[in-house]
């Protein structure tokens, strides 16, 4: 069955279509922290943020059922979803960042995002590290690292050494944070000189797809302060942390300690039912309002409001993010009990984890992916990631439990005394 739903994919979808792991697995069905099979075999979900509160929630399955089945429409007519909505949403959020604009993707978010800064200063540069992921529209595919663009990055782009734990910037975590400020002071200098300007900084607070390398609040202070004096403004991904993931905060940037200009939002807002938003202050948005003519069919319809509000009641009535802060502290001390050679660094922030696997300053990107594969075999999801794909990356459904980690810890610590260095 598997081999033949391989085949009519690439029949049908093209060649690459991405799937995880080595032997694809067909989910039929979720329920909270677990997921199954087609053939009835039970796996716990340790990497899946896309259903945040929880796979099939009842209250999110039940509002977005409910809204579907009166009304849902072009988002160019009244509808007070979007408004009570908004309202609930930005009282989670501090430093004036105060206006909406809905949205159907995370990809969609970073590039309206992107555009704002352009919209604030006049001007077009932009920057990102070179070890990231923003989306799939033309203008942040022009910032990530998957695959350079058809006929090469283009001028107005500048990508920045990206923080790194195995060689740290600047030669040690300590010196990363200045290290890191200066390349985006480089990164700036160059975009003036070739006369497009500084527009922006965009980046996820905790470096998430980098592998969350040595971040600690006040990490970014250095930068912050490089990019304030020169102008540009701070886009702040909170697709991953954002939420209460980092169990310390509601987002990463509040754990960072840092005021961004626009912070962008995706997949877990409607715990797997698609939708986006990008959050800013006044000023950003009447810039942006002023320069674009911008609306969006989808963004922000009946049924996504309706399926966002339900995700953000859970996270509030069900304490999820306190449960990130309790259990993920529980998970990271087990985590960091594991024993083997390759194991470089354990680390983590709420329900986001991550082991680094090297051999001194070697990444060991081999190893981690058959941990990959080898816990799947067990009923383990997870994934990886990291310029060499060495670290391995769990951020469960906010719903995890202590037992879960137990499992979770219990059944890698099976597999690393298993697997030889």
């Amino acid at each position: 069955m598997t081999n033949d739903l391989i085949a009519r994919r690439a029949r049908l979808l093209g060649p690459n279509v991405p799937t995880f792991y080595e032997e694809p697995v067909q989910i039929v069905r979720g329920e909270g922290v677990w997921l199954w099979d087609a053939e009835g075999r039970r796996y716990l979900d340790c990497y899946n943020n896309v259903a945040h509160v929880g796979h099939c929630h009842p209250k999110v399955v039940e509002a977005i059922s409910a809204q579907a089945a009166v009304l849902n429409t072009h988002t160019r007519y009244l509808h007070e979803g979007i408004l009570d909505y908004a309202e609930r949403l930005l009282g989670h959020f501090g430093h004036d960042l105060s206006q909406i604009i809905m949205v159907c993707t995370g990809s969609e978010a970073n590039d309206v995002a992107l555009r704002m800064a352009q919209a604030v200063t006049g001007k077009t540069g932009l920057i990102a590290t070179d070890n990231t992921y923003h989306g799939n529209t033309t203008a942040v595919a022009h910032l990530s690292t998957r695959r350079p663009p058809i006929g090469g990055y283009p001028g107005h782009v500048r990508r920045v050494p990206a923080p790194d734990s195995l060689v740290p910037l600047g030669g040690s975590l300590a010196a990363q944070p200045q290290a890191f400020a200066d390349g985006v002071a480089r990164a700036i200098a160059e975009l003036e000189e070739a006369g497009h300007g500084f527009a922006g900084l965009m980046l996820c607070p905790i470096f998430a797809n980098e592998g969350t390398p040595g971040i600690a609040p006040g990490f970014l202070d250095p930068t912050v302060d490089v990019v304030r004096r020169a102008g540009g403004l701070i886009l702040c991904d909170e697709v991953q942390p954002g939420f209460g993931r980092v169990g310390s905060h509601w987002w990463g940037h509040e754990f960072l300690g840092f005021a961004p200009d626009v912070v962008t939002l995706g997949k877990p807002m409607g715990n797997g039912h698609p939708v986006g938003a990008v959050v800013a202050r006044p000023d950003v948005m009447a810039a942006f309002r002023g320069a674009f003519g911008y609306f969006n069919t989808f963004g922000g319809n009946p049924v996504s409001c309706a399926a966002a509000m339900a995700t953000l009641r859970v996270i509030e009535e069900e304490g999820l993010v306190e449960n990130a802060r309790d259990v993920g502290g529980y998970a990271l001390g087990l985590l960091r009990q594991l024993r083997h050679p390759l194991i470089a660094d354990v680390r983590g922030f709420g329900l986001f984890f991550g082991i680094e696997f090297a051999q001194g300053a070697q990444p060991a990107g081999d190893f981690c992916g058959r941990v990959v594969e080898v816990a799947k075999a067990r009923g383990i999801l997870l994934g990886r990631v990291g310029r060499a794909q060495h670290i391995l990356k769990m951020r469960p459904p906010m719903p995890f439990s202590r037992g879960n980690a137990e499992q979770l810890v219990e059944t890698l610590d099976a597999i690393l005394r298993e697997m030889p260095a």
